[in-house]
């Protein structure tokens, strides 16, 4: 087991919408019409007050693997500079597959322990996810719009009826 922290990088792999990581961690990968590779991944996602990278450092040195951590500052994600090299996103990911998301929280949004759990549902099968957004969506709250994020795709977030929150991100094929 690799045990790297690395931060990410601006290139092909776009490890927020996490459809490259489905391929090459667990993830489920199918073909469409034409034969091309599609994957997608449901994983938890966990969400923290500024202490995301002490989080998935801790989990780094339980379960091992690789941990890559992308800070605000690398979308401008943040107008607040105190949040800068805050997490907007990490992920850990293991030889064996298991896969473990987290982010900080903005400071101008709220956060309740125990109330700081997500199932993430990424891939780049723009209309299954739709459907699962719309379907989740309905009759819930949404609290991001399904819309285009600072890092391209298409990210939103919502509470279904039931109460479970939900991040649904769609990459851009082939990304």
């Amino acid at each position: 087991m690799g045990t790297t922290l690395r931060t990410h990088a601006h290139g092909s792999h776009r490890l927020f919408p996490g459809a490259c990581a489905a391929r090459h961690h667990g993830g489920i990968d199918r073909t469409d019409a034409e034969g091309a590779t599609m994957a997608m991944m449901l994983n938890p996602y966990l969400t923290f007050r500024d202490t995301a990278e002490e989080a998935m450092e801790f989990y780094r040195s339980v379960f091992g693997g690789e941990l890559t951590v992308m800070r605000f500052s690398e979308y401008g994600a943040s107008e607040d500079p105190a949040e800068a090299d805050k997490v907007m996103h990490a992920m850990l990911a293991t030889d064996e597959g298991l896969v473990l998301m987290a982010s900080d929280t903005p400071a101008g949004m709220d956060l309740t322990p125990g109330d700081n759990v997500s199932i993430s549902v990424a891939g780049d099968d723009e209309d299954a996810l739709r459907g699962y957004w719309e379907k989740l969506s309905d009759g819930g709250t949404v609290t991001m719009p399904l819309d285009r994020p600072p890092w391209g795709g298409l990210f939103g977030m919502c509470t279904d009826r039931l109460g479970t929150h939900w991040l649904i991100s769609i990459s851009e094929a082939g990304t």
